[in-house]
């Protein structure tokens, strides 16, 4: 390559290097850095000189020549020659001189050079500086900047030249009028103080040791006094911070007297600054260097200015840190670095002033003060040492404050001060009781929420941050495990700590593990030994309640079973062996459960059981009765935790349970009834438990202290008339009796079962009634308060239960039983019908259920009576999610009212199974059934839903209890599933599902009833519910057809004595006021008469007479038309006489119409006579005609004709029927054939304009017609009922997955859908092909183009399949095709193209055979004029593609070459499509090339495109030329570059473009040297690539083949072309052409 080539493309880049786009810009100046590596003088020299040629460029693309010069400098300053750096720094200097104003990017740009060339030639740069700095003339901006900088970047080439600078300097300081020449002075200052510091710490280093401060003394001082007197005053913001930035660094360099000297003025003035700039960075890292300075000197004077100093410091310490703007945390670290500074040398005023500043109670006062003190205490260890007891004493007033941001800065100070030894003095204790009180922090948002403040410090956070910091001291300081244990105990029961819980018992177990390990013998813990430690008693059952609800406090149910395993020994010696062996078990079962699994009575069960078993191993009376004393005590701290204090009781009872001591145990009665809240419904029945389970053990003691109680003067003031006027402060007394009565139950409940019998009548159910019942003046009123009736229900239902349990083994007549129940029921009743606000439902029928069982037995009417009231009061009930309109006082929650219908519901459905147990019969369940059944029918949705739930609740139960002891008879079964048929299509989903449910019951009963086992399944049965889905839809398709399979299920199970029952009872249904229910029994009525009709001969009568009777009465047309066929199933022999009516329907198909066919498809032999006449006539009538779609319009459309079509849509709805599988064995491929031919002319076509087209107007009524694609839709639809009816279903799936019948119907992708279709038949019916291809042959001739092209389509995907090979059907399909190539429709001889290319898929050995038939016919096609769009030549390539590979090489090898030559046009054609099939068949073709040259240099002469189109935008394309070339490859005779061509490239495999490149050219240069000429000007010929992609590659190619040719080659290059071609490439409009040709031309470099 000639010089003058490399410098053309280096200009061409230079010219390009102010590129709109920054990556080719980047690229721009990477290709110039490239060329300078290698040829570094060069481009050097070339920008010098492009910059000296072009004055007047603008500033960015000079700014961009510059920079490269920079990046050649920085990467080749060692090999740069010194006349070239001498030419350099000239340039440089002149570029940032030239203008006296100040442009920042081009001076900057020139500075930076000299920078970069002053790091190895620093005495050059300062010589040409200093012709730029002489003495009295103030010198350009970037000369003193560039000083500045250098002696930053080269600090030992710089500071031996800077006392002369200086010396220059100082005369010029007075001379600077200008701000910005002031600022660049100030920030030149900076950096030399800087600089001469850094050389003064690493003398070591310095090429001149003997370099003092003193030296620059005399000069900085001068510079100081001019910066200090003058500048420092300036308006400019940004001049004066650099003047105070440049202050602090020369205060180092200053001499002591003058420092101070400087220090009074210095230091206030610095100060002053806070006040002027919001920005105090800089001013604090220059008070910073300004105090480090004087203390570092022993600085007299400093002491003075402390006043000032620390008042100012403070204030900035209290600025809010901002951790998102970086300078705000530096200035904070800087001031605090100032404060450590001082307090190291003066602590006797900077700590106390410090913690005076705490007493303010401002909050960023605060934060500030504590920062300042927690850096001090992490930093100053040693001065800070003598002021503990001072700063414990002074941290407790920020501990009151009430700003979560102070009290998170405190927990820091306090985790600072527990590192180094704080907490273990006198006051300590205040310190961690802190941080407990705050891990028990309650939440301030929900979770998920966020603080409307990020910056805000939520109780989340606070609370988060103190128990981390509690585990913190407790595991990383050592010296702190004494200070906690034990002393932490003493929160663990104090009611104020109970959200601390978890993190108290966590920290705790840390302690106690430590103390383990090294066998502390302090792990026992004295409880007796410190005043301030809980009791045993209390801290065991205080973990034992926080343990009852193991999910809240964040999980503490876990800690505290653990931490109470480990205090074992502690509590009691005896407690450890059984703890250690049942505490585990309790602790894995938690792990296994979540809040929401929990079953909350069995774990309080388990625990109460842990308590038990306990006190039994303790075995001690005198610390029982303790327990039970102190725990009784303890009640008043779960004041305000109910459902703790309610587990307290139970807890109290149990240890009661263990208490010999009688005395004890009345005391503590007394105790809970007193202590007891009784307005509060939890803290009641809490305390009634408790005292019932201490009656397990003492039930006389129990008996006479509850009635002890009730005589007590508590009641007194309750009595006389007077207690009907109390106001309501005294309403307390109906609670303190509510309390009683329930205690009156738990005792029953729990009283010894051999005792309790006798005590119901005669004290429990009496004091109950005296509390329940108030006498005024002799006379019983009866209560009106709500809890005195909800304790009463409870309580009676808890003896009911008692006395069931005792009955088991002991006879007994309640006599109370009808009296309680007519309580029961009369609460019921008084409860208002629209609304429910309280239990009292539930409870009341649950106590009902409880006493039920009871004897004596309820009669007939009684029963009835109590079913009636409940049902009404239960079913009637609103639904849940309708709003109560109460007042606001009265109306639940949600929530609330969810969980109170649930229970409910449940209590009614428990009410009816009690009664269903006691006569488990078909009339015990119907004497039930018919208080339900009135609901079903309901006109509301969630009446019938809940009395359908129910009662398949009821048929579930009694399936489960039923005993048949012989085979008998269930005759309900007849009207029972003819009222819930209906409901399976009841509009509400929920019905559906449970009346599928209640018939599939109904069904296992009847076969237990025929003498089957329970676990006996009938497929029958057990496919009702995979109904359940179809029947949770709306699609009334879909209903129908499960309603359909519900019917045969019904129709298979029935016996035959039921069916009247049945058939009636759905005659009945058909007027239900629900429209899809009366549908459901007309359908299953229907299937009943077809299947069943033979067995009911004598009922045929009376059934018709029914259906004409209920037909009056129907409206809605579903049911009439269902209605219909079951009167055409009745009269089949009718059926003939509708056919020709039926055809002449309205278009499309009424409902009516589409059933009468579908039944008439059910007779074998009528609808074969029917289907031949349909095939007839559609053979000859006309499909469609052509209109005129308005009289302004001439184009026609085609218009489908009527009968076809009618006709069509009844061989549709005859297909349907699974009846005419026979009639479609006989007649498929005549059906097939017709279907196929009809659908290919309805694609595109209209549906008719008028229904009628002849024939009598009354027999048609013209119908609304759906959209354009309804004509192609029926046909499509009719074919494939057809082959779902022929039994191809193998077929049928694909076809779907592929959108076959969708593509079918659409006019553009009909071709594609038949193909489907034609491949699909090939696969999975192929016996029926011969049959079928001789009915369609003739259609080929027909004078409708689509038919013909429906046809020519089915067949050439045939020929594509190798069992047309076997089904001898090739010659005859292949001679269609050769005669459609004449055809005179382009789209028919491109389907016959295709077909005969299908040859070599379907009939491989037939391929040589004709292989010049095909051979012509193809390369026809390649030439067909009549194609524009070139689909035909598309076509004929891919033929190509798939015959060559089957043709013998004599075949191909005359044509090959002529082949070839046809090819190439195509591979630059813009369908990716044709550019993919002709690369393919190019790769094909290769295969028969032998090396032969006029072959090869085909190949060579398509190699380069191949090559550039591998990044070509089509990936589909980039796969073909993979395979295209790695077939070519062994003809083009290099090894090399076959082997690389099958290493690389696969299609499946990603492509390392630029590296195989560049790796092939090396190959390609070694082994075709001689193509180095053609490849190179084959690729400049891309440079005008339609796709940028490739103009892209092209230049790689260039670039590549540049950098890897040898010299002797270079000649061969016509490097002018080559240039020129990129040069205009870097002028693409594309970025990414114009970096890849900036890239190529840094490739230069090698020449």
């Amino acid at each position: 390559m000639e010089e003058s080539d490399v410098e053309q493309a280096s200009l061409a880049l230079m010219d390009s290097a102010n590129d709109r786009d920054p990556v080719v810009r980047e690229q721009v100046r990477k290709s110039l850095q490239t060329l300078g590596k290698r040829r570094a003088d060069k481009i050097l020299s070339m920008c010098r000189n492009y910059l000296v040629k072009h004055p007047k460029l603008s500033v960015g693309h000079r700014v961009v020549i510059l920079q490269t010069i920079e990046l050649v400098v920085k990467s080749k300053i060692d090999e740069i020659s010194y006349q070239k750096v001498k030419g350099i720094i000239s340039l440089a200097s002149d570029e940032m001189t030239r203008s006296k104003e100040v442009v920042p990017d081009w001076q900057q740009a020139a500075s930076n050079i000299l920078v970069a060339v002053g790091n190895k030639h620093a005495k050059d740069i300062m010589e040409e500086i200093f012709n730029k700095f002489q003495p009295g003339v103030l010198p350009h901006f970037f000369v003193v900047q560039t000083l500045g900088n250098l002696s930053n970047s080269n600090v030992y080439g710089v500071v031996p030249f800077l006392g002369a600078v200086l010396t220059t300097m100082l005369p010029m300081l007075g001379m600077a009028r200008q701000d910005n020449m002031k600022w660049v002075f100030s920030s030149a200052l900076f950096h030399f103080s800087e600089s001469i510091m850094e050389y003064l710490a690493n003398l070591d280093k310095a090429p001149d040791p003997a370099v003092r401060k003193d030296a620059f003394s005399a000069e900085i001082y001068a510079a100081y006094d001019i910066l200090f007197c003058n500048w420092l005053q300036s308006r400019e913001a940004k001049l004066r911070l650099t003047v105070v930035a440049a202050l602090g660094a020369m205060s180092h360099l200053l001499a002591l007297d003058k420092l101070e000297e400087q220090l009074p003025k210095l230091i206030p003035t610095i100060l002053s600054f806070y006040k002027k700039n919001p920005e105090c960075y800089v001013i604090s890292k220059s008070l910073c260097q300004i105090l480090d300075a004087s203390v570092s000197t022993g600085s007299r004077v400093l002491e003075s200015q402390i006043d000032g100093l620390l008042p100012a410091l403070h204030q900035q310490v209290c600025t809010p840190v901002d951790y998102r703007n970086p300078p705000t945390v530096k200035n904070h670290n800087e001031v605090l670095r100032c404060f450590n500074i001082l307090a190291n040398t003066f602590p006797n005023r900077v700590i106390p002033f410090v913690l005076q500043k705490l007493e303010i109670s401002n909050e960023r006062n605060r934060l500030g003060s504590l920062a300042v003190l927690k850096h001090l205490i992490n930093t100053s260890t040693t001065i800070m040492e003598t002021k503990k007891l001072l700063i414990l004493n002074s941290i407790r007033q920020p501990m009151l404050d009430h700003s979560n941001k102070v009290k998170k800065m405190v927990v820091q100070v306090i985790s600072a001060m527990a590192h180094h030894g704080y907490l273990e003095l006198e006051g300590g204790e205040l310190l961690v009781r802190f941080i407990i009180l705050h891990c028990a922090l309650p939440d301030t948002y929900h979770r998920g929420d966020c603080p409307p403040d990020l910056e805000e410090v939520t109780d989340e956070a606070l609370r988060s941050m103190c128990e981390s910091t509690l585990h913190l001291l407790a595991t990383t300081v050592g010296h702190l495990t004494d200070v906690l244990w034990p002393s932490l105990f003493c929160y663990l029961t104090l009611a104020q700590y109970t959200d601390a819980t978890t993190p108290l018992c966590q920290t705790l177990i840390v302690l106690a593990n430590k103390k383990k390990a090294f066998m502390d013998p302090s792990l026992i813990v004295d409880f007796n030994a410190q005043k301030n430690l809980p009791s045993p008693y209390i801290l065991m059952m205080r973990l034992l309640v926080n343990a009852s609800l193991p999910f809240r406090g964040r999980g503490r149910g876990a800690p505290s079973l653990s931490l109470l395993n480990v205090l074992s020994s502690s509590i009691h010696p005896n407690l450890e062996c059984i703890w250690q062996s049942e505490i585990p078990h309790l602790l894995h079962f938690l792990e296994e459960s979540t809040e929401e699994t929990l079953n909350r009575r069995g774990w309080e069960g388990s625990l109460l059981q842990l308590l038990s078993k306990s006190l039994v191993a303790i075995s001690y009376d005198k610390w029982n009765c303790q327990l039970a004393t102190e725990a009784t005590r303890y009640l008043s701290t779960y004041n305000s935790y109910l459902e703790e204090k309610c587990f307290l009781y139970k807890c109290i009872g149990v240890t009661l349970q263990h208490c010999g001591n009688k005395e004890v145990v009345a005391r503590q009665l007394q105790e809970i009834l007193l202590r007891a809240h009784h307005q509060d419904a939890i803290e009641r029945e809490g305390a009634a438990m408790g005292i019932g389970l201490c009656a397990s053990s003492h039930l006389e003691d129990t008996l006479a202290k509850l009635e002890a109680f009730g005589k007590s003067d508590v009641f007194k003031k309750a009595s006389g008339i007077f207690g009907l006027l109390k106001d309501k402060s005294d309403m307390d007394i109906e609670k303190v009796k509510s309390t009683l009565i329930l205690c009156y139950g738990y005792v029953a409940l729990h009283a010894p079962e051999d005792q309790i019998l006798g005590k119901i009548d005669s004290e429990i159910l009496r004091n109950i009634s005296k509390h329940f019942n108030t006498k005024v003046l002799g006379v019983k009123v009866e209560t009106k308060d709500l809890t005195m009736k909800l304790s009463l229900i409870q309580s009676v239902g808890l003896i009911a239960q008692a006395v069931c349990a005792c009955v088991r083994r002991q006879g007994y007549l309640f006599s109370r039983k009808l009296e309680l129940m007519g309580v029961m029921m009369d609460f019921i009743k008084a409860e208002p019908a629209d609304v429910m606000r309280n239990p009292v439902r539930h409870l009341a029928m649950t106590t009902c259920a409880n006493l039920f069982s009871l004897d004596p037995a309820l009669t007939e009417k009684e029963k009835a009576d109590m079913l009636h009231t409940c049902l009404n009061s239960v079913f009637g009930l609103p639904p849940v999610e309708e709003p109560d309109q109460g007042k606001e006082e009265e109306v639940l929650d949600p929530r609330q009212r969810e969980a109170l219908y649930a229970d409910t519901f449940s209590a009614l459905e428990d009410l009816l199974k009690t009664v269903l147990v006691r006569d488990v019969t078909p009339d015990g369940l119907q004497s039930v059934f018919k208080h339900v059944e009135v609901w079903l029918s309901s006109a509301l949705d969630h009446e019938r839903e809940r009395a359908m739930k129910t009662t398949a609740e009821l048929l579930d139960f009694y399936l489960n209890n039923v005993s048949v002891k012989k085979i008998g008879t269930f005759h309900n079964l007849g009207s029972l599933l003819g009222r819930f048929v209906p409901r399976c299509t009841d509009p509400n989903p929920i019905m559906r599902v449970a009346a599928v449910q209640a018939i599939h019951t109904l069904l296992c009963i009847q076969l237990t009833y025929e003498g089957f086992s329970s676990d006996h399944r009938e497929e029958a049965v057990e496919s009702l519910p995979s109904l359940y889905e179809k029947l949770n839809i709306s699609d009334p398709a879909a209903l129908y057809r499960a309603c359909s399979e519900l019917t045969k299920i019904i129709s298979k199970r029935v016996p035959e004595p039921q069916l009247p029952a049945l058939i009636f009872t759905l005659l009945e249904g058909l007027v239900d006021p629900q429209p899809n229910c009366a549908c459901s029994c007309s359908m299953v009525l229907h299937s009943l008469l077809r299947d069943r009709g033979p067995s009911l001969l004598d009922l045929v009568p009376q059934v018709v007479e029914a259906l004409r009777a209920r037909m009056q009465a129907v409206s809605d047309e579903q049911v009439k038309a269902v209605v219909s066929q079951s009167v055409l199933v009745l009269a089949a022999q009718h059926l003939h006489t509708v056919v020709d009516s039926l055809i002449c329907s309205p278009l499309p198909f009424d409902s009516w119409s589409c059933e009468m066919w579908h039944s008439l498809g059910g007779d074998s032999t009528l609808a074969f006579q029917i289907m031949e006449i349909i095939l007839e006539k559609l053979n000859i009538l006309v499909p469609y005609v052509d209109k005129r779609e308005s009289i302004l319009r001439s184009s026609a459309v085609k218009v489908a004709t009527c009968d076809p079509l009618a006709m069509t849509c009844a061989l549709r709805e005859m297909l349907m029927n699974s009846q005419t599988q026979e009639v479609v064995a006989a007649l498929f491929p005549r059906l097939f054939g017709a279907l196929l031919v009809r659908l290919g002319s309805s694609v595109g076509v209209q549906p008719p304009r008028e229904a009628s087209s002849g024939g009598s107007p009354e027999r048609r009524v013209p119908g609304k017609l759906p959209s354009a694609s309804y004509v192609s839709g029926v046909a499509v639809e009719a074919l494939r009922a057809l082959l779902a009816r022929a039994h191809l279903d193998e077929l049928m799936e694909p076809l779907a997955l592929e959108g076959a019948w969708d593509k079918m119907k659409d006019l553009h992708r009909h071709v594609d859908g038949v193909t489907l279709l034609a491949r699909a038949m090939a696969k999975h019916a192929s016996p029926r092909l011969p049959a079928i291809v001789d009915g369609l042959c003739p259609n080929l001739s027909n004078i409708y183009d689509c038919q013909r092209a429906t046809v020519t389509a089915f067949f050439s995907e045939l020929l594509n399949h190798h069992v047309v090979t076997e089904l001898r059907l090739t010659d005859a399909l292949m001679g269609s095709m050769m005669e459609r190539l004449a055809d005179p429709c382009g789209a028919i001889r491109m389907l016959a193209i295709r077909g005969l290319g299908n040859i070599a898929t379907g009939s491989p050995e037939k391929v040589n055979k004709h292989a010049k038939e095909l051979l012509a016919a193809m390369s026809s096609g390649m030439e067909d004029r009549d194609d524009p769009g070139k689909r035909i030549a598309l076509e004929a390539m891919s033929g190509l593609s798939k015959v060559l590979p089957r043709l013998d090489k004599k075949n191909v090898q005359l044509l090959a070459v002529y082949i070839f030559m046809k090819i190439k046009p195509f591979l630059e054609n813009e369908s990716d499509t044709i550019r993919y099939a002709s690369v393919v068949l190019l790769g094909n073709l290769s295969r028969f090339g032998s090396g032969e040259p006029v072959f090869r240099d085909q190949v060579h002469n398509v190699l380069v495109s191949l090559l550039l189109h591998l990044s070509d935008p089509s990936p589909q394309v980039v796969k073909a030329c993979k395979f295209a070339m790695r077939v070519c490859a062994p003809v083009l005779g290099s090894d090399h570059v076959t082997a690389m061509f099958h290493k690389h490239l696969h299609e499946d495999r990603g492509l390392h473009y630029g590296e195989f490149l560049n790796e092939l050219i090396k190959y390609i240069i070694k082994d075709f040297p001689g193509m180095l000429n053609f490849y190179h000007t084959t690729v400049i010929q891309f440079f005008k690539s339609a796709w940028a992609e490739v103009r892209a590659s092209a230049a790689m190619f260039i670039g590549f083949l540049l950098v890897n040719l040898p010299e002797q080659y270079l000649s061969q290059m016509n490097m002018r072309c080559v240039i020129k071609g990129l040069v205009q490439l870097l002028q693409d409009p594309e970025p990414l052409v114009r970096a890849k040709a900036a890239e190529a031309m840094g490739y230069f470099h090698q020449f």
